[in-house]
């Protein structure tokens, strides 16, 4: 009985110990969290105005550029799949990973060529284990991205996808990223990076009243202007798309921390219940072994 108390004793060591762990990470990432969330929201409003001046860009240019221009019939497709380099996130990265799965077979199916670049551990060890080949990776600092990261990708898929086909280039890009909702509802989604999908012209309504397009002037020239900005329209969409990522990763971590810390609490009653019940037993045993001794005794008299 006693060996039995004492397991159930070093369970409870051993519980609580785990539960301090996984509340520290809890904290740290509810307190990060708010400053990725911030950042998602910052980004915004850079990445909208740069796609309606790209979008008014596009639409009235006389001269159709690569990366504005579908393919008619694409061969090879890219796709740039976001994931995290650490675990202890729920299903975060599983739920990245299972969505460029489908992504892949549905380009697959269309009969497209499709080549993956990884970013995140969580990615790399996926592909590496099975065996599969991709493109490129990139790894570190998936929870605070940094912008030169968000360039160094651009940089990459847009040499490959400025590349003829026959020389291993790219006809289309797309971006398999987790979208931040809510700190509650983050969801994995698709993005078609390239070849870019300009919006037309007319205007948006917004509580039914129209918004209307500002006119732009471009200096040199429209063509200089779009060859300019297309890679800095790239570069945006993928920060905003890794910080998204950031924030869903994080918030996801919180919530599998605070479910790993509430069933530790909930071990550790468990645990500790069985104790009391078993130090109980073993009491009523020797109560009972020395009641039973002390009418021997006075029988034996």
């Amino acid at each position: 009985m006693g060996a039995q108390i004492r397991v159930y004793r070093q369970r409870i060591r051993s519980v609580t110990a785990t539960k301090k762990i996984t509340r520290a990470m809890e904290l740290m990432a509810a307190s990060r969290v708010i400053k990725a969330r911030s950042a998602v929201l910052e980004s915004a409003p850079y990445t909208h105005a740069l796609t309606g001046a790209l979008s008014s860009l596009a639409s009235f240019s006389n001269h159709p550029h690569p990366m504005t221009t579908e393919v008619e019939n694409p061969k090879r497709a890219g796709v740039l799949i976001l994931t995290s380099d650490r675990g202890l996130a729920g299903a975060y990265a599983s739920g990245a990973i299972k969505e460029s799965e489908r992504l892949l077979g549905e380009l697959r199916g269309q009969g497209k060529e499709v080549q993956a670049y990884l970013v995140g551990r969580k990615a790399v060890s996926y592909y590496k284990f099975r065996g599969r080949d991709y493109a490129a990776e990139w790894t570190g600092n998936t929870e605070k991205p940094q912008v030169e990261r968000a360039r160094e990708i651009s940089e990459r898929l847009v040499a490959d996808f400025l590349q003829p086909t026959q020389e291993g280039g790219l006809d289309e890009i797309h971006i398999v990223y987790t979208r931040f909702n809510s700190m509650v509802n983050q969801e994995p989604r698709v993005l078609r990076l390239l070849p870019i999908e300009i919006v037309d012209p007319p205007a948006f309504e917004v509580d039914h009243t129209p918004d209307i397009l500002p006119l732009y002037e471009f200096e040199p020239s429209a063509e200089e202007v779009l060859k300019a900005m297309l890679p800095r329209y790239v570069t945006a969409r993928i920060w905003t798309c890794m910080l998204g990522a950031a924030a869903s990763e994080l918030a996801a971590r919180q919530r599998a921390m605070k479910s790993a810390t509430d069933n530790a609490e909930n071990l550790i009653s468990t645990y500790t219940r069985l104790a009391n019940q078993a130090r109980q037993a073993e009491i009523t045993q020797e109560i009972s072994e020395i009641v039973g001794g002390a009418s021997a005794l006075a029988e034996s008299k």
